[in-house]
């Protein structure tokens, strides 16, 4: 008898018998394409270095529940569909190394995403959001952070704690000051604020060292500050279409700003499209040595 308890058993676990009952789970039209009677990790594509999972541009406006027993899954991309929500069980996905979920309507982000302690890459741009969760710094090894084409106007303190976070997109939201908390971060190489509400740029600025790319173009940035002069590794500097009239005379400390750049791009100074007072129009035009000796020039004079 035990026997045969044993056997009926083993016959509920095999992979046809499970392959039935994926089949008999009711799912969307483009699900049934997907997985005709398929276990889902037959999805799963495993490559050299991780294993991934991509639902793009399905139209979806929920996620299926199949997904989150995918545990092995590294790399997941659910980028361009309808989603208006993302369910807590993405804290059980806690391999993930990779989550995109830029183009869809999220309003908010769940805490659990806090459980993603190997993540490092998020994009999470072209959204809705209005906050993100301060549990998301403990995502200690977050390197890249896209927020981009959101609705933000402030990150949460805790996220000075991500200290490997070296890419930063803050473009396209409603921010009227850099947030306190990025100056804290290190290792940023890149930090695009563009299209924001900014009036001013810290002094603060001068903690990030290690910046190389500096965007901020299309603010209402008044004035250029010093300290940015002081960021000696920056090599794309972006002020483009802004309120700036004047220069400071140590800009030609940034000696790694090849040229005055045009195409976006392009490293090397932006600044087209601000009301320079003369002659710094002429000597933009001039390029950058140029404006480089009339500022040197004019500051030991």
């Amino acid at each position: 008898m035990g026997a045969r308890q044993s056997s009926a058993h083993s016959k509920d676990k095999s992979p046809k018998r499970m392959g039935l009952l994926w089949g008999r789970q009711k799912f969307s039209p483009w699900e049934d394409t997907m997985l005709p009677g398929k276990d889902p990790r037959s999805l799963l594509k495993r490559g050299m270095r991780h294993v991934s999972f991509s639902l793009v541009t399905k139209g979806m406006t929920d996620i299926p529940e199949f997904l989150w027993g995918l545990s092995e899954v590294q790399k997941l991309n659910l980028s361009h569909n309808q989603l208006r929500v993302l369910p807590p069980e993405v804290g059980k996905l806690s391999r993930l190394v990779v989550l995109n979920l830029c183009g869809n309507g999220l309003k908010s982000l769940p805490r659990e995403l806090s459980l993603l302690r190997s993540l490092k890459v998020l994009f999470v741009n072209m959204n809705c959001l209005t906050e993100v969760p301060a549990e998301l710094s403990s995502c200690r090894n977050l390197e890249v952070l896209s927020l981009s084409h959101n609705c933000l106007s402030q990150l949460p303190a805790s996220f000075a704690d991500l200290s490997r976070l070296r890419k930063l997109n803050l473009s396209n939201n409603y921010f009227v000051h850099i947030p306190i908390c990025v100056f804290s971060l290190k290792e940023l190489d890149f930090l695009h604020v563009g299209s924001n509400r900014l009036e001013n740029i810290a002094e603060s600025i001068q903690c990030l060292g290690s910046l190389q790319i500096f965007i901020a173009e299309s603010n209402n940035i008044h004035s250029f500050p010093r300290a940015l002069c002081l960021l000696t590794s920056l090599e794309l500097l972006n002020l483009n279409n802004n309120d700036i009239q004047n220069l400071p005379e140590e800009l030609y400390l940034l000696c790694r700003l090849e040229r005055i750049a045009w195409n976006p791009m392009d490293k090397g100074l932006h600044i087209s499209y601000n009301p320079l007072s003369k002659p710094l129009p002429e000597l933009v035009e001039g390029g950058l040595e140029m404006l480089f000796s009339y500022l040197k020039d004019k500051k030991h004079n």
